[in-house]
């Protein structure tokens, strides 16, 4: 839990948004067919957008960009495709997730660097690569 709320704030910061929401492509994804389960109540008090759904197919193949369009510009449910990821990933790849405070803000800062370099990168990929720096062997 304390993985969670860390990372939470670590990627909602103003920091990793304010580029996403500059950035000069404004197309919306396709539709999506499947709403994300999850749901932290750490996302600075703001509930995740009840319009925003998305397949797992359409989120690994989104940019960070994409990925922010795609919450609706929610920080909630952008927070919730980034969990979503990190599951993934972490699954995938037989990992498991520390589950302290400690590695939720580094796994949540390496998060942020990353897509503030390159909004245009898979989101994914960011998420990936700090879930293998952060990940233990099951």
């Amino acid at each position: 839990m304390k993985f969670r709320f860390a990372l939470a704030s670590a990627v909602l910061s103003a920091t990793l948004l304010s580029p996403l929401c500059l950035h000069a492509q404004e197309d919306t994804p396709a539709a999506p067919q499947q709403a994300a389960p999850i749901a932290p109540a750490s996302a600075q008090g703001k509930a995740p957008s009840e319009t925003a759904t998305w397949t797992t197919d359409q989120l690994i193949t989104a940019t960070v960009h994409q990925a922010w369009l795609l919450s609706g510009k929610n920080e909630a449910t952008f927070f919730q495709m980034v969990t979503q990821l990190a599951d993934l990933s972490a699954k995938n790849r037989s990992l498991q997730l520390p589950e302290t405070e400690e590695a939720g803000r580094a796994v949540g800062e390496m998060i942020k660097t990353a897509a503030k370099k390159d909004t245009d990168q898979l989101l994914y990929a960011v998420v990936d690569a700090a879930v293998r720096k952060v990940g233990k062997p099951l």
